[in-house]
């Protein structure tokens, strides 16, 4: 079974930092484009970010600067590591590759 499962999310000040994964499983991911997306009660799901096979990486205006995503093939594990967070980076976020979505992980940025 091909899946996506994403984890480290949590409750953070205002400021503090967080690292989510997404781990894949069933199928290697290495030569597929991996993305982040988020996505808030009500509203549309959008892209926070991604990175290719290659490790090129593009982010949303909103994050670019303040977010980073990596990956270790070897692992087949993709990361978003999320710095100077503030409340409206509170989301749900999710994995994607290849049409495989993982099931979310909360961040809530409050103090």
């Amino acid at each position: 079974q091909v899946q996506l499962v994403e984890s480290g999310g949590g409750l953070v000040q205002p400021g503090g930092s967080l690292r989510l994964s997404c781990t894949a499983s069933g199928r290697t991911f290495s030569s597929y484009v991996m993305g982040w997306y988020r996505q808030a009660p009500g509203k549309q799901r959008e892209l926070v970010g991604f990175i290719t096979s290659g490790g090129f990486t593009n982010y949303a205006d909103s994050v670019r600067g303040r977010l980073t995503i990596s990956r270790d093939n070897a692992k087949n594990t993709m990361y978003l590591q999320m710095n100077s967070l503030k409340p409206e980076d509170t989301d749900v976020y999710y994995c994607n590759s290849a049409d495989v979505w993982g099931q979310g992980t909360l961040v809530t940025v409050s103090s």
